[in-house]
């Protein structure tokens, strides 16, 4: 059948009914057979005049009941003359052939698809800005956290000197002394303490002496010359 809107529709209806005038039945029809055969014309006519009349969201779904109750009437009245008494008509089904059923679902399943692209890219971009100000935020802590350890440890660095600095006028030998066991602490590793020094090298001389200062015969003083003779020396005299 096809509605107002020029929408086809696969209607699968039924009717009950009663023999109210048993010999008009029997003058018209005969026989409970020929009975339904007729029936099932007037039906399908009122069905077609109906629904003819209305669109498919009228028949699915908002006066389904009261065009139930029309075709009723029509049929009922129709049926009178065979005495017959048409009690009820019940559409069972009402629905779309299935190529256009197929059709309306692609329509319906691409406008979901359609739907549900369009909240992935909001999500997507809504994503995006908060990492955006989450990388911002990130970069503006890490900037100042940096700072803020530049200036300790400048603060650091100035409060070592200072000690240094402090140390170094209250004891200078053992400043050195310090510095030295610093200088070995980091020179001398546990993989490799090979060095290429001379023997006298000022690296190793607490090695040599304690106190640090370089041994006597590593002053490397000029030798003194020998003192010139004083006098005149006169040759032996000749042997005859």
């Amino acid at each position: 059948m096809i509605a107002s809107d020029q929408k086809r529709l696969v209607v699968d209806a039924f009717a009950r009914y009663r023999i109210k005038d048993a010999l008009r039945f029997y003058q018209s029809v005969g026989t409970i057979q020929a009975a339904n055969l007729q029936l099932s014309t007037l039906l399908t006519a009122s069905l077609r005049r109906v629904l003819g009349e209305v669109t498919l969201i009228q028949v699915v779904r908002d006066e389904r009941e009261a065009l139930m109750g029309r075709i009723r009437e029509q049929l009922d009245h129709e049926a009178n003359g065979y005495g017959i008494q048409v009690v009820d008509v019940r559409i069972r089904r009402a629905d779309l052939p299935e190529q256009n059923s197929q059709a309306v679902y692609q329509r319906m399943n691409s406008e979901r698809e359609r739907e549900a692209a369009e909240y992935r890219a909001q999500g997507g971009q809504k994503a995006q800005e908060i990492r955006s100000n989450a990388d911002r935020e990130a970069t503006v802590i890490v900037a100042e956290a940096n700072s803020k350890a530049e200036q300790i440890r400048g603060e650091g660095d100035a409060e070592r000197n200072r000690l240094y600095a402090e140390a170094y006028s209250k004891d200078p030998d053992f400043f050195a002394f310090y510095r030295s066991m610093s200088a070995y602490e980091t020179g001398l590793k546990s993989s490799d303490t090979r060095f290429l020094l001379k023997p006298d090298s000022n690296f190793f001389r607490y090695f040599g002496n304690p106190s640090g200062k370089p041994a006597q015969g590593q002053l490397g003083k000029p030798a003194e010359a020998a003192p010139a003779a004083s006098g005149t020396a006169e040759a032996p005299p000749a042997k005859p």
